[in-house]
């Protein structure tokens, strides 16, 4: 698993913080299926609301690409959470009783409006690269889950062959090499040496902090 080099020096810069996150007791509960199924659902049911701000921001990449490659990926994703990842928590929560309007009625959790708005402020005060540094902690980290855990079955499979699949694991890559290339663009091909670079390291770990605060909203739900 390789999603491009800016994201491996950016979870080398996240420390601890990125293990706290991609192992949390939420995600070893997914995958030992010792999870309660009420804490998966309270999760479900904020994440869709976090979805919703989610295409949000990489609607608002599409304003702050500079070129073709940029807007093309931002579109892209835009789309894979309208017609897929959106669409599968609207299911799940239909197969458990959940109905649209109750889950569209959903209140939003502090962990969640901190997250989601944390983003959105990111790329509207900041370029391309402050989006990015804030969005991929939940792209590629949900692709990283994926994947460690594919094939462990039980009763949270569904969910995470969603992340493990070839579909989403392509889409990570995809998303890893445009990092990579939109970095390499504004910042040069040693971004390291860059005055930013330290920043958006900041940005990423911050947004990882707030991964793990959601996964224990979700716990704690």
């Amino acid at each position: 698993m390789s999603y491009g080099q800016t994201f491996a020096a950016w979870r080398a810069a996240a420390g601890d913080d990125w293990d706290a996150y991609v192992r949390h007791p939420f995600v070893a509960g997914l995958a030992d299926g010792t999870l309660p199924r009420e804490s998966f659902l309270h999760y479900l049911r904020q994440d869709y609301v976090f979805l919703v701000h989610f295409a949000r921001a990489w609607a608002l990449g599409v304003t702050k690409s500079e070129t073709y490659e940029e807007h093309t990926l931002c579109a892209q994703v835009v789309y894979a959470l309208l017609h897929d990842e959106m669409p599968l928590h609207i299911q799940t929560c239909a197969d458990e009783g959940i109905g649209r309007r109750a889950l569209f009625d959903t209140v939003e959790a502090p962990a969640n409006l901190a997250y989601t708005r944390y983003v959105l402020d990111a790329g509207h005060s900041g370029d391309l690269l402050d989006l990015f540094a804030a969005l991929a902690p939940c792209v590629l980290g949900y692709g990283e889950i994926g994947a460690r855990l594919s094939g462990t079955g039980g009763p949270y499979a569904k969910w995470i062959e969603t992340y493990a699949g070839d579909e989403y694991q392509s889409l990570c890559r995809t998303v890893g090499a445009q990092i990579d290339a939109s970095v390499a663009q504004r910042i040069g091909t040693e971004p390291e040496k860059s005055p930013r670079w330290s920043r958006l390291c900041g940005r990423f770990r911050t947004a990882t902090q707030l991964e793990i605060a959601f996964w224990q909203m979700g716990l704690d739900g």
